[in-house]
């Protein structure tokens, strides 16, 4: 299609025809009726097509609607799409929160005695089977052990020298004793003998019959024998204060010895193992010929007629479980109470173990290692601010959740402060409102997002 211009061209080249159907503008022809002619030519004007226009505005608004996009994410904070299918959006609510966890408990014997091998050895004989009911001292299995009897042996035959020889030294001691008993006898005698002759013979001396000699060897023989007696007194003080001692330390040193002798017999007696208490015999598997290490377990005795609870509950909940709290659980259209009675404080895989035990009875059909569903209750109920318990709290911590737009186009991340919660609700402090929406479903793919599109696929 051609210009305005190049038609006027190929107009000029061309020969006008006038109205009157003569040629004008020839050789021959006078000017004016040229003139007159060209008045009479129209102007065409070529038509424009509108599309280009239309899709250069609509490409900038593309455009500029993606820049302002991309300016009011990049103010709002990251963004992340998701399917709002494929997420849980829970409303907040008004309603009376019930303190309570649930907690499901396995049936354990109140009382479990374990039967440990205190020696080793090779099984001879297997009295019972598992699952017996046993009496206090019934005998459960026999055990032999060579070198143990061995053992034994020898140590009676150490100790029984040993207390030989303390014996001999009691004895010996007890001769020293009486030794100086029968010195002290002798000089008393030689003492009072002494006295008398010398007396006899002063009064003989004074006559002329005996020689002053004589008087004065009497005297001296006198005076020996009394200092004799004090050094022998005094040497038997001595003794007496030693061998007390001595045999105060011998008696305890043999009735230690005797104690091990004691032990070294029942070693021996050990290895026919016997019911520490009444009883239900249960883990006992032995068979005759198998050989049981030092210490090893053999099985166990249980209280047959009454059993407790062993639960394992979070770690979120072990700064609120207390000893003397109160659990319950339905069974057989019956309410039983139980009690908790001890918190063992370490933490395995999460979670911390605590013991539960009856209060006013327990069903008389329960067996150990039958599981039953409990509810321990934490504190008293109240009415409070709700959302309904999700797996978002183990993503966040209960420090914040996305809470969604009134239109549901989208979810802001918001800090909260959650408080108590039970199985159903979670306990709103403080962050949201009544009415308000959030998402409760699990968080995993988009923790570090501060804002989520929800859109349909």
């Amino acid at each position: 299609m051609g210009t305005v211009t190049d038609m006027e061209n190929k107009a000029k080249k061309e020969t006008p025809i006038s109205m009157h159907g003569g040629r004008t503008g020839g050789p021959k022809g006078p000017s004016s009726g040229a003139a007159s002619g060209a008045g009479m030519d129209r102007r065409v004007d070529v038509k424009k097509k509108p599309w280009k226009k239309i899709g250069i505005g609509v490409v900038a608004i593309i455009v500029i609607g993606f820049l302002a996009m991309l300016v009011m994410d990049a103010s709002s904070g990251r963004t992340y799409k998701v399917n709002k299918d494929r997420v849980v959006v829970s409303t907040v609510s008004k309603g009376v929160f019930e303190d309570f966890i649930p907690v499901r408990g396995r049936v354990t014997p109140l009382k479990t005695v374990f039967l440990d091998a205190i020696e080793g050895g090779r099984v001879e004989k297997v009295l019972v089977e598992d699952g017996a009911m046993l009496k206090k001292g019934d005998l459960i299995v026999q055990l032999s052990n060579t070198n143990l009897q061995l053992e034994v042996t020898r140590n009676e035959a150490a100790v029984t020298e040993q207390l030989n020889n303390m014996r001999t030294i009691e004895l010996q001691l007890e001769q020293n004793r009486l030794q100086h008993k029968r010195d002290l006898v002798e000089i008393d005698y030689q003492i009072i003998k002494l006295t008398r002759q010398a007396e006899r013979q002063r009064v003989l001396a004074s006559k002329g019959a005996v020689s002053q000699a004589t008087l004065d060897d009497t005297e001296d023989e006198l005076t020996y024998y009394k200092n004799k007696q004090a050094v022998t007194k005094e040497s038997q003080t001595a003794d007496a204060k030693l061998q007390e001692s001595q045999l105060k330390f011998l008696k305890e040193a043999s009735s230690r010895l005797e104690n091990n002798l004691t032990l070294a017999r029942q070693n021996l007696e050990n290895l026919s193992v016997k019911a520490p208490v009444a009883g239900k015999l249960s883990g006992f598997d032995l068979q005759v010929g198998q050989s049981i290490s030092r210490g090893g377990r053999m099985g166990q005795i249980d209280d047959p007629n009454h059993y407790k609870l062993v639960a394992n509950i979070d770690e979120f909940y072990l700064g609120r479980v207390d000893i003397g709290q109160t659990a319950s659980f339905n069974h057989d259209g019956k309410v039983y109470q139980l009690v908790v009675k001890k918190i063992y404080p370490q933490v395995n895989n999460g979670q911390f173990e605590v013991d539960f035990e009856f209060v006013g009875g327990e069903p008389q059909d329960i067996r150990r290692g039958q599981t039953l569903q409990t509810k321990l209750t934490l504190g008293d109920s109240a009415t409070a601010t709700l959302i309904p318990n999700g797996a978002f709290f183990q993503d966040t911590g209960g420090n914040w959740v996305f809470v969604v737009s009134p239109d549901g186009t989208q979810a802001v991340k918001r800090t909260v402060h959650l408080g108590r919660r039970n199985s159903r609700f979670i306990e709103v402090l403080d962050g949201l409102e009544v009415g308000e929406k959030v998402i409760t479903s699990p968080y995993t793919s988009y923790t570090d997002m501060d804002r989520l599109k929800l859109g349909s696929k």
